[in-house]
């Protein structure tokens, strides 16, 4: 009985749409739609599709009584004319980018917004015939130079608009262009700016790829026309520097120790190394925040606010396991996933502009940890490797991450050492110079922000 009572509506709604379909001279076709095998209808002897079905392959959009198609770095305006049989002839005025020409227009079927095919294909550069649309590939056509008085420029022509990234490392420019086909090459210019260019192939995509001189800055915009697309690319110091403001960040970096308090040892140790690893780092010029002092520390909340913002996270730890036989200083290096899904997107392969200056891909972590202890091993403190995983601060920091154990609680031998100002002098030296070299290094390959300077020796030596 209930099955009948849903059955009824929907035969009823099959019949207004033969209905409505018949009135209007509509015949259903089947149509290939950039690889895809969709449905289309043949309204008055001219094919038209679904703003559903087109949707999988266009973004339409409606603004009151006008259609709106945005694909490929095209934008098309098709007004909405319900009388279908009008909407039909070429009498109707249609935006093809900036361009108003006499075209078929967009209409409704039973309340269901249609476009036609051939107005579609003319204005987004595609391969149109009865049945079957098709997206032309996109290809690199070919890259041309022009030398300026201040500026050079770089010329890319493409069959069709393809999205585009692009971001400075070091001196190198290298703009992407995702999903386009092309010859890689060199390309020499008459410039004196930008004398040469590269074009490699990187997966699906292509890169172009320049050295920008000092003191000059680079744009990026693209001119889309019909049958195609043009990417501009200006350098020289005819064009004002400008960075992101994740590589501005390179100048500034966070460095956040987190400096565990442990009892029974008569001496904040911890606590002790954080500090005159954190004076060392500021006189440098660095940004260093402790997570605690000797009276009051922040809430695990607010440590995993600045582990999430931080550059670089270094927790300061002793070991304290009941009658454990272990001894002696470990550097530990944070393994598994992490709470936060963009850090694992990154880690486990996405890819943005700039992103890893956002999230790091742990290399920065090993990196860190060669250096830590390096220094150490320079201050005459031997110092082990090992991996830990379910720790909630270090997981969530985004970049560098480590947890440096500097001793156990339970071992006489660490103890007694932990009491030698030298040592524990020797062991802040040995984190504020790992952490100032890394930092240093990561600007120079990151960007061409200005980096502190690291803690020289003769810090080094007046510590000691």
């Amino acid at each position: 009985m209930e099955k009948g009572r849903l059955s009824r509506p929907l035969l009823l709604s099959a019949a207004l749409l033969c209905a409505g379909l018949a009135g209007a001279q509509v015949a259903f076709t089947k149509l290939n739609l950039a690889g895809q095998q969709v449905q289309s209808i043949n309204l008055y002897g001219a094919e038209y599709a679904s703003e559903t079905v087109l949707g999988r392959v266009l973004n339409v959009t409606r603004d009151g009584g006008i259609a709106r198609v945005e694909a490929y770095g095209h934008t098309l305006l098709l007004p909405i004319d319900e009388d279908q049989q009008r909407a039909t002839t070429d009498f109707n005025t249609v935006q093809l980018d900036t361009g108003r020409v006499r075209a078929r227009t967009a209409t409704l079927v039973n309340g269901n917004l249609y476009l036609p095919l051939d107005t579609l294909a003319r204005g987004l550069g595609a391969s149109y015939q009865a049945g079957n649309f098709r997206v032309v590939p996109a290809i690199l056509q070919g890259v041309s130079s022009r030398a300026g008085k201040d500026t050079d420029r770089l010329v890319l022509d493409l069959s069709r608009d393809v999205p585009v990234s692009d971001e400075l490392r070091g001196t190198t420019v290298t703009v992407t262009l995702r999903g386009a086909q092309g010859e890689a090459r060199r390309y020499t210019t008459r410039g004196a700016f930008v004398p040469q260019a590269e074009v490699t192939r990187s997966g699906d995509d292509l890169k172009l790829s320049f050295t920008l001189p000092p003191g000059s800055g680079y744009r990026v915009y693209r001119v889309v026309r019909p049958g195609g697309a043009r990417l501009v690319v200006d350098a020289g110091p005819g064009v004002p520097y400008t960075s992101p403001a994740l590589l501005e960040r390179i100048s500034r970096p966070l460095i956040v120790l987190d400096p565990a308090r442990v009892s029974g040892l008569g001496r904040d140790v911890t606590l002790d190394v954080a500090r005159r690893a954190a004076e060392l780092l500021n006189k440098a010029g660095w940004q260093v925040k402790l997570t605690r002092d000797a009276q009051t520390a922040l809430g695990l909340n607010q440590k995993l606010d600045l582990a999430r913002r931080s550059d670089v996270y270094l927790a300061l730890d002793l070991g304290r396991f009941p009658g454990s036989p272990r001894g002696g200083v470990t550097v530990y290096e944070p393994t598994g996933s992490s709470a936060a899904q963009i850090v694992n997107a990154v880690r486990g392969g996405a890819q943005a502009p700039y992103i890893d200056l956002a999230v790091g891909n742990g290399g920065g972590t090993r990196r860190l940890s060669e250096l830590l202890r390096g220094e150490l091993r320079g201050g005459g403190v031997t110092a082990k490797a090992e991996n830990v995983t379910r720790t909630l601060t270090l997981g969530e920091a985004p970049e560098a991450a480590l947890l440096l154990e500097l001793g156990w609680v339970s071992n006489a031998d660490d103890r007694a050492k932990l009491g030698v100002d030298d040592r524990l002098q020797a062991m802040s030296v040995a984190v504020a110079r790992s952490i100032a070299t890394y930092l240093t290094a990561r600007a120079a390959n990151a960007g061409r922000a200005a980096p502190a300077a690291t803690p020289g020796a003769g810090q080094k030596g007046a510590g000691q």
